[in-house]
């Protein structure tokens, strides 16, 4: 056999999972060149190079010409080196691979200058990630949701890192009209600490994606020890923070970028805020007039009020 041999196995589908790929390469491992085998050898040990890395840095890598790649694809069933790496590009975009990786392909496509390809691949996430978890959620668990929260003592929202942020809005908004919202952990503090005195009377609201947080999961576990309600946002009905919630929500999380999408979460907290203000007692609009009226005599906002 030489370095133009025909494909071992013809019209072999861009979409296949990498596994499948990896597999059908290995076993035509004896059948190719000196040549084709170092490169199918270094793809089987680096496959996560495949998906990040252009043709030239795979093939200085490999110690083998960057034509040697567009071979071994051919070989494999591929029109060709790019129609080869679709599907690890596609286990990226998708989540699939860890979080350096996914940031080394970002940088890819930069080199690549395929950065229309990652604002489409953007934007499709994002509205694709707000369809699908509000697709899994009924107004009714929203409604019983919101109605334990508006019932409650004190409400926690507890989110670390890119969550805490978010956890921290929702406080943030929830305090134009309620009082008993605590965003945590607070500084200084670690959350377990910060529901010391929680029990029944109260609601936690945790938010974790993979990886999970283990401090969010623990945490909760022990509130749901204390008698806590839990409201679960998290990206897996078998996320344990979601097993162990009262109240669980699946968001949908993918993106191209290197962790995990906040959009569904702020736009499912969003919701979920106005379902609680919805079912308050007829209370909540004088609070929020008196919040804004305030913020109008102290000069925080710019202009005189509306009328």
């Amino acid at each position: 056999m030489n370095d133009t041999s025909v494909p071992l196995i013809a019209n072999a589908a861009p979409d296949l999972p990498p596994q499948a790929v990896l597999e059908n390469l290995a076993g035509q491992l004896t059948g190719m060149t000196p040549e084709l085998r170092k490169a199918a050898a270094y793809v089987l040990e680096n496959p996560n190079d495949v998906g990040i890395s252009s043709i030239r840095e795979i093939a200085e890598a490999a110690k083998v010409k960057p034509n040697t790649f567009v071979r071994m694809a051919r070989s494999a069933g591929f029109d060709g080196y790019e129609d080869f790496r679709e599907p690890f590009r596609q286990e990226i975009r998708q989540g699939g691979a860890s979080f350096p990786d996914r940031a080394r392909w970002l940088q890819s496509l930069k080199k690549g200058g395929k950065l229309d390809s990652l604002y489409a691949d953007m934007v499709h996430s994002a509205i694709a990630n707000i369809e699908e978890t509000f697709a899994s959620i009924t107004t009714d668990a929203l409604k019983a949701a919101a109605e334990a929260i508006w019932a409650s003592r004190t409400v926690y929202t507890l989110g670390v890192g890119v969550n805490h942020s978010n956890a921290a809005n929702f406080t943030y908004l929830a305090g134009t009209g309620m009082v008993n919202f605590l965003a945590i952990p607070r500084p200084g503090s670690v959350p377990s600490d910060d529901i010391a005195w929680a029990d029944e009377r109260d609601v936690l609201i945790a938010i974790t994606c993979k990886p999970y947080r283990a401090e969010v999961v623990e945490t909760a576990e022990i509130a749901k020890q204390q008698g806590v309600q839990i409201v679960a946002l998290s990206d897996s009905p078998a996320s344990p923070l979601i097993l162990n919630a009262d109240h669980g929500f699946v968001l949908s999380a993918d993106t191209p970028q290197f962790f995990p999408s906040s959009v569904s979460t702020i736009a499912l907290l969003e919701t979920l805020l106005s379902f609680v203000i919805a079912s308050a007692t007829p209370e909540i609009v004088e609070r929020v007039e008196k919040f804004h009226r305030r913020r109008h005599e102290l000069g925080i906002y710019h202009g005189p009020p509306r009328e």
